[in-house]
């Protein structure tokens, strides 16, 4: 298994095992079109069931936009959602992105040629001694963007903008990097992005801009190795760690297929998320979004549950205290994107929200916490390891012990010996002649 490479306590395992329970029960409510799809991935391409849900929840909180809210409780909220793929290198992550991508990638390219040939079109028609017209470019999904490149494309499309990043450990990076002005920016975005607030950019070179409202989306990948450092240099201070849902590796297909996927299951795929991107595409160009509503032990169910987190709140460790509170909003997006995809088929996005939903939603929302709770067992078990190991080197040249002594007794192999042994940090130990 895949999740065997990763380091784990007991209680790590105890959660991997729930997790994977969750994600059966998740599978067998959705509706067809994306359970099959899951399944049929994980059979014939060998595609994790967890990474392939995580990326057609990214690719529906992207075409949803700032079409779709809810309110409650005095506040509304919309579906997009930050999702973070964690796994080992080569692991099956840019194909579930991919797969889950296919129609949204199919509007970019769309929005490309059209921009090329309005712009033309415009070049062409303007005087040399005017102003070329500024034509926009629509796109939904952006890559190796800068941050001013990331803000200036939101701008031309404010319904909705999605990060696709294969390995998103580069951006967290900078987004650590105190010295770094481009990851402080990163950060203030997506944690004003998440719950959609006002993004104002001034320049003094160029055009200034503001949107009154935001929506930026991620979906990434992270090798499990840089686990420990995502927790480094503020970025759980931020508040932009316990915003992602994170996807540990939980199932795995060592069988080669010699089968594929169904094309009437790609096909209901695709359809389902076109349909809620063409219905969000009416609502952009009329600049209008619209507030779904609950049904009333729909509404109950939400509360029992956001009264549940709260009472749960003050009993959790300060790392899973913080993450609930995200829950609390995080929820309310899952709902909205569990009520556009139950009914993008029959294109009833307008219908209440039902009991049904608001279940499902809490399922997939316990689900990341669980998952998330399993990234913290990552964490604690490297930096666990490494203040042993100091520790045991100390201890061995206090008691002067030779590296040889330490490589038998702990298994610990000679060139990681040689280098503890040399790191200052672990002190120049002299033998006490009274020990």
């Amino acid at each position: 298994m895949i999740f065997n490479k990763l380091p784990l306590d007991e209680k790590s395992d105890q959660n991997k095992r729930l997790a994977r329970k969750k994600l059966e029960e998740i599978i067998d409510k959705l509706p067809s079109a994306y359970s099959e799809i899951v399944e049929q991935a994980f059979l014939h391409k060998r595609i994790p069931k967890e990474y392939m849900l995580a990326s057609i929840l990214f690719a529906f909180s992207n075409a949803a936009g700032l079409a779709f809210k809810v309110e409650h409780n005095g506040y509304e909220n919309y579906a997009n959602l930050f999702f973070a793929l964690i796994g080992s290198r080569g692991d099956s992550k840019s194909p579930a992105m991919s797969l889950a991508t296919t129609t949204l990638n199919d509007f970019d390219n769309e929005g490309y040629s059209k921009y090329l040939k309005e712009k033309k079109e415009a070049n062409d028609n303007v005087d040399s001694t005017n102003d070329i017209i500024n034509i926009k470019r629509k796109q939904l999904l952006i890559q190796n963007a800068t941050i001013e490149a990331a803000m200036f494309i939101h701008n031309q499309n404010p319904y909705s903008i999605g990060l696709f990043v294969d390995e998103l450990y580069g951006l967290i990076e900078k987004m650590g990097n105190n010295n770094n002005n481009e990851g402080a920016n990163w950060r203030s975005f997506l944690l004003q992005g998440f719950t959609n607030h006002h993004i104002d950019v001034g320049r003094k070179t160029t055009e200034s801009y503001r949107m009154s409202k935001s929506y930026p989306t991620i979906l990434g990948s992270i090798q499990h190795q840089f686990i420990p450092k995502m927790f480094a240099n503020g970025n759980l201070e931020s508040g932009f760690i316990d915003r992602i849902l994170f996807t540990t590796p939980l199932t795995s297909n060592n069988k080669l297929s010699k089968g594929f996927i169904a094309p009437f299951v790609i096909d209901n795929y695709n359809n389902s998320l076109k349909t809620l991107l063409d219905y969000r595409k009416h609502m952009e160009s009329e600049k209008k979004d619209f507030t779904i509503p609950f049904e009333k032990d729909a509404e109950d169910m939400l509360n029992d549950y956001l009264q549940r987190l709260i009472y749960e709140k003050d009993s959790l460790p300060s790392l899973q205290e913080e993450y609930n509170a995200k829950m609390q909003i995080s929820i309310y997006k899952l709902i909205i994107l569990v009520h556009l995809m139950s009914n993008s088929m029959n294109k009833d996005y307008q219908s209440k929200i039902t009991a049904k939903t608001v279940d499902l939603a809490i399922l997939i929302n316990e689900f990341y916490f669980i998952n998330f709770k399993i990234v913290l067992g990552f964490k604690s078990n490297d930096i666990d390891n490494k203040i042993f190991n100091k520790e045991l080197i100390k201890r061995a040249k206090r008691n002067n012990a030779s590296q040889k002594q330490v490589v038998e007794l702990t298994g610990i192999s000679k060139s990681q010996v040689s280098k503890l042994w040399n790191n200052k940090s672990s002190g120049n130990w002299k033998p006490e002649t009274n020990l």
